[in-house]
């Protein structure tokens, strides 16, 4: 879905994302549901949009620049990196191969950044 062609908008907030259940093998608490949807590509980045309902489930990072849009959540690392703590209007950057445990406490939607990959 390539919606943000050159110079226009897309309001993200009120983007249908087509939840799902977290799978089984990514669950770590709670019924959480994650859904996602690219919105374009410009000069060798894909824009898309990401969001989980409250619960708790493990993940393995790309490499991402985010914005978060709404919610709040804790963004544990299995390696020495710091905890993140994010809420609307932080900026966040993740690294390829990062495993990572999400805690979404309120509903959390953000816009990402990440390298498109020749196919």
């Amino acid at each position: 879905m390539d919606q943000l062609k050159a110079t226009t908008t897309v309001r993200v907030s009120d983007l249908s994302l087509g939840r799902q259940l977290v799978p089984a093998d990514q669950l770590v608490a709670g019924e959480p549901y994650t859904g996602a949807a690219t919105v374009g590509e410009f000069a060798q980045v894909t824009v898309g949009v990401w969001e989980m309902t409250p619960g708790v489930m493990r993940d393995v990072e790309v490499d991402e620049v985010f914005v978060v849009l709404s919610g709040t959540a804790t963004v544990e690392f299995t390696d020495d990196t710091p905890t993140f703590d994010l809420r609307a209007g932080d900026i966040g950057r993740l690294t390829e191969g990062s495993r990572t445990i999400w805690t979404v406490t309120e509903t959390l939607r953000k816009v990402s950044l990440t390298p498109t990959w020749p196919e």
